[in-house]
């Protein structure tokens, strides 16, 4: 069992707002080559509407093909009720859904206020948990907002214990527009453990203004052990100008093996990963390992 997880959203986050849709035998592939990597945690995809975010319409051809693996947790992100409908008959065992504590980007992501989002989320929870669905809950701009600046701690630790309540056994902090710093990571990583110690506690780093990795580490350093990540860094955010995406897979490996920390991750295959990805998409991605390990010709 590794020290850590990391949880690969390259699937979902990274590719949610490009331009080109990979087809879904790409799809599978990229999957198939993370599985292979030894990544534990993937989540592929996300419940909506297709029309919307075409990125993600085949979520759930690729649950259901996916059923029968046992050694990766599949994960999909649901936002509304027919989203979880999709994921229940789509065989899904696991959830991700997370709701914004600053009121703006709430409205601007889901047209709804902070508040009717929270609402949503705990009846969601609900919902899944009565079908033996796992939840995995999560607060955005945890750590500030670009619209509102900075946010009142008590708002993201009231939304994670009433989720915790309704059933979610793992919390996510979201630093969804990177405007985290060391010192905020420990400080609220400290409040929310302390406040709901019976659930599990995971990071959702943005690497937007560079201190992706330092607040991994401060993560870690604060007690937690489950991070999500995605191949060369790829994903940012429509509503948050300038928004990058999360820590590179590639790097956090490097950064927790060569810590002596187990992440039960091939680098070398992982890079390979990144490689398509960077093929696939016609451009260089931001992460830097797969280029340290190509200059020195390990692969």
């Amino acid at each position: 069992m590794p020290a850590v997880v990391l949880e690969d959203e390259s699937l979902r986050d990274g590719l949610q707002f490009e331009d080109l849709v990979l087809p879904f035998s790409h799809k599978r592939r990229l999957f198939d080559m993370l599985r292979a990597a030894g990544v534990a945690r993937i989540q592929v995809g996300s419940f909506v509407n297709p029309k919307v975010v075409p990125q993600m319409a085949d979520t759930d051809q690729l649950v259901r093909e996916l059923g029968g693996v046992e050694d990766v947790l599949v994960t999909g992100l649901v936002l509304h009720d027919k989203g979880l409908q999709r994921a229940v008959s789509a065989g899904l065992n696991h959830i991700s859904l997370s709701v914004s504590v600053s009121d703006t980007h709430s409205r601007k992501n889901v047209r709804k206020s902070a508040a009717e989002a929270l609402e949503l989320a705990l009846d969601l929870i609900v919902q899944a948990r009565a079908a033996n669905i796992t939840v995995r809950a999560g607060a955005q701009c945890a750590f500030g907002c670009v619209y509102e600046g900075a946010v009142a701690e008590a708002a993201v630790v009231e939304a994670l214990a009433r989720m915790a309540q309704a059933g979610a056994t793992e919390l996510n902090l979201a630093d969804t527009t990177g405007m985290a710093n060391p010192r905020q990571i420990k400080q609220l990583v400290g409040v929310v453990a302390a406040i709901v110690p019976e659930a599990a506690l995971s990071l959702h780093l943005h690497d937007t203004r560079g201190l992706g990795i330092a607040n991994m580490v401060a993560g870690y350093e604060a007690g937690v052990s489950i991070f999500d990540t995605s191949v060369g860094g790829l994903g940012g955010c429509p509503f948050v100008k300038g928004a990058a995406g999360n820590v590179a897979t590639e790097d956090a490996v490097n950064l927790f093996e060569s810590m002596g920390v187990a992440t039960g991750i091939d680098i070398e295959r992982l890079c390979a990963v990144t490689t398509l990805f960077e093929s696939l998409l016609g451009r260089r991605l931001p992460g830097r390992m797969n280029r340290v390990l190509a200059a020195h010709a390990i692969r």
